[in-house]
């Protein structure tokens, strides 16, 4: 499981999928989540704008991302 560092309080999901490089680009990431592609803490997530915390489990194509709260 890849862990992925940040410093504000949440990042959103098609942020978070951008910033992980697991898509490439906003629009793919709109898509993936809307064909219900994106697991958030191991259930389906179709909101583009749903925050993700610290401990948050992203998965996506076979990858798990840890977010972590780095202060």
């Amino acid at each position: 499981m890849e862990e992925i560092f940040i410093h504000s309080d949440f990042i959103k999901l098609d942020s978070l999928l951008k910033f992980s490089s697991l898509v490439g680009s906003g629009g793919e990431a709109k898509y993936v989540i809307q064909e219900n592609m994106v697991y958030v803490n191991g259930e389906i997530c179709t909101q583009r704008g749903k925050k993700i915390f610290n401990g948050d489990i992203v998965e996506f194509s076979g990858n798990k991302i840890r977010v972590i709260h780095e202060s």
